[in-house]
Order: structure tokens, then C-alpha cells, then sequence
């Protein structure tokens, strides 16, 4: 039987602390602050057993979309423009938008899909979903996908 490799979008709340210590290390490591595992993982507060165990089994989301497509759905208010400032914040972040459905409203809600490349331009993913459920009129927005 084939190993089928699954992936899961979590938001940092439900993420375990010692994966995020992880994270954290790897960080401190790539950043050139911290020469060596040892002092990353005791900076840190984890074991380099931990680190080794998990390192390769966990990335913040912005490091893995890079060059990739993502797939949200948007619920938001009808109302004139809403569209046209989600579209804009996207553009803002230099991401390319491959595919776009939009429902008919009900009670006043419409919901959107959208498919969207993301550039090695793009930067911060995570910021650009916070930025799109700033804009006024946005009920939520869920990625539902990442290819």
C-alpha cells in the first residue's frame, strides 16, 4: 500500500507548541543569528530530539505557497465595490488571480472563489488573507486549498 502524504491548514492557536518552537529555531538558523542546532533548540527551549523529529514536517504557510496556487472561498456583504477592494488588496500583493466565482447574493450575502497564484513577489500570504478580512463588508475567508 502506498504512503499518501497529507497536508492540513492550521491556524497557530491549534498548532502544538513544540512545532512552533520548531519553527522558531529554524528561523533563528536560517537568519544566521544562531551558528548550531544546539544553541537554536536551547534558545528556544526544546530538545534538538524534537527539532529533528519535526523539522522537515513543518513550515510557516507563507514559506510553502511561494510558486504555488492556492484556492479561498470569501463570504461577503453585497454591496457595490466589495469585489473591486478584495481584488485590489490581491493586486497590492502582486499575487495573480488565475480563476474568480461569484455567487448570486443571498439575504445580502455573496460567496466568492477565488484561485490565486502566488509569486515569489507576493510575499507574506498570511498577511494578505489578514488584509482581505479587513476590508469592510467581509463576513470571513477560508483557504481551502494549496497545489
Amino acid at each position: 500500500m502506498k504512503d499518501k502524504m497529507q497536508y492540513y491548514v492550521l491556524k497557530e492557536k491549534a498548532v502544538p507548541e513544540v512545532l512552533l518552537k520548531v519553527v522558531e529555531a529554524k528561523r533563528l538558523i536560517d537568519s544566521g543569528k544562531i551558528a548550531s542546532v544546539q544553541e537554536a533548540t536551547e534558545s528556544v527551549g526544546i530538545s534538538r530530539s524534537s527539532f529533528y523529529k519535526y523539522k522537515d514536517d513543518i513550515f510557516p504557510f507563507h514559506e510553502t505557497t511561494k510558486g504555488k496556487t492556492i484556492t479561498m472561498v470569501i463570504q461577503m456583504d453585497d454591496e457595490p465595490g466589495l469585489l473591486s477592494g478584495v481584488l485590489k488588496t490581491i493586486a497590492d500583493f502582486h499575487a495573480n488571480i488565475l480563476t474568480i466565482h461569484q455567487s448570486i447574493p443571498v439575504n445580502g450575502i455573496a460567496t466568492l472563489t477565488l484561485s490565486i497564484d502566488i509569486l515569489p513577489q507576493t510575499g507574506d500570504v498570511a498577511e494578505m488573507v489578514t488584509k482581505i478580512e479587513s476590508v469592510g463588508g467581509i463576513q470571513y475567508v477560508k483557504i481551502l486549498a494549496r497545489e
